[in-house]
């Protein structure tokens, strides 16, 4: 099978899902509305495609014309034997342009069909099949083409009109045409009022494929606009990396300054748990003036001391007296000192006569003695 009837079906399904798509309809008419709004000298520079040359055999002569604003504009007039000579005389320009041949409505058949949705699957080969139904040729008896019906409006239907032309009155035509039968794009039907019924019964491997000026740069567009939106998503891509990474590193940085602030706040827990417990500690401890001013109100007269040692709560006195004994029982009501007793035995110093002891005491906290009774004076 020939590539262009392989691809045929596939392009004719997608033909009649747009055709019967909301979408054609619309964009048909926002193109129209579209270009009214500019002025007439843009409009032809504007337009999707330039407008055909039809050939309209009339008896022994070529007519070439081109329909413009719902109306046909004759161009020019050639016997039929000197249809090669019409490129000439259309000119260079108007010569490059798209030639259509345009049959009459008598030499056609046009058949109303409705076919089952599933049919536009493989809708030339259906039609096929339908032209022997519907016409007395066969199908290789025949050239044909479709067109949706444009009052059709079914649900689960596809509504199509056939138009089928007899293949030896076709090529008849085409032959009379000479050369110029090799430069048309498309052979199409007029209907009854001579509009052209928008067909293409010329057989796709006869139809000219014109060279298209601006493919490569429709095709350099389309590379450079892949080219474009590929580095504007790796450079979306990229943006969004820095912008990871830079958060990352703030995250970073933030957690670095947290470490510091959680250490420098427990250096400050701990140093604030230190100085309460030396206020504690000195809170809880007589100040050493109160004790040195209790002892010297209590101890005997004739006491000196020669060592006074206060070691925690623990209060050692080592001096002489020549009233060593009674030493203990004085102590014994201090409100600083508690269990105030003699440690080892007194003995007697003949260089000074009296007696030398050593004497223990407790000292008692500053707390106790607040709860208490205040010292004497």
């Amino acid at each position: 099978m020939p590539l262009a009837d392989t691809l045929a079906l596939p392009f004719e399904r997608l033909r009649s899902r747009y055709a019967r798509s909301p979408l054609s309809g619309f964009l048909r008419w926002w193109g129209r509305e579209l270009l009214a709004c500019v002025p007439a000298s843009w409009q032809h520079w504007l337009r999707s495609e330039e407008p055909r040359l039809w050939l309209s055999p009339q008896d022994d002569e070529l007519q070439v014309a081109a329909w413009h604003d719902g109306g046909w504009q004759t161009l020019a007039s050639v016997p039929l034997g000197e249809a090669a000579t019409l490129p000439g005389l259309l000119g260079e320009a108007r010569a490059e342009r798209a030639f259509w041949l345009l049959l009459p409505a008598r030499q056609v058949l046009r058949r109303p069909l409705v076919l089952p949705l599933a049919a536009g699957q493989r809708l030339r080969d259906v039609l096929a099949h339908e032209i022997e139904r519907q016409t007395p040729f066969r199908a290789d008896q025949a050239v044909y083409d479709w067109r949706l019906r444009p009052d059709a409006a079914g649900q689960g239907q596809l509504q199509v009109e056939l138009v089928v032309a007899p293949k030896a009155a076709f090529d008849a035509v085409l032959a009379r045409l000479g050369p110029l039968a090799a430069r048309l794009e498309g052979v199409d039907a007029a209907d009854a009022d001579g509009v052209p019924l928008g067909v293409n019964l010329l057989p796709p491997e006869r139809r000219l494929r014109r060279r298209d000026p601006v493919r490569w740069i429709d095709l350099a567009l389309v590379a450079f606009t892949a080219l474009a939106l590929g580095y504007a998503l790796w450079q979306s891509l990229e943006n969004r990396r820095d912008a990871v990474a830079a958060l990352q590193a703030e995250v970073e940085a933030r957690r670095v300054e947290a470490r510091r602030v959680s250490a420098l706040r427990e250096r400050l827990v701990d140093a604030a748990e230190g100085a309460n417990f030396l206020a504690r500690t000195r809170a809880q401890r007589p100040a050493m003036i109160e004790i040195l001013d209790d002892l010297s109100r209590r101890l005997p007269d004739g006491t000196w001391l020669e060592r006074l040692n206060v070691q925690e709560n623990r209060l050692v006195l080592t001096g002489y007296s020549n009233e060593a004994s009674a030493t203990v029982g004085r102590l014994q009501g201090s409100p600083w000192l508690a269990s105030a007793a003699l440690a080892g035995s007194v003995q007697a110093d003949p260089r000074t006569g009296r007696d030398r002891f050593t004497l223990t005491a407790e000292v008692v906290a500053a707390a106790e003695v607040a709860d208490g009774a205040a010292p004497a004076r």
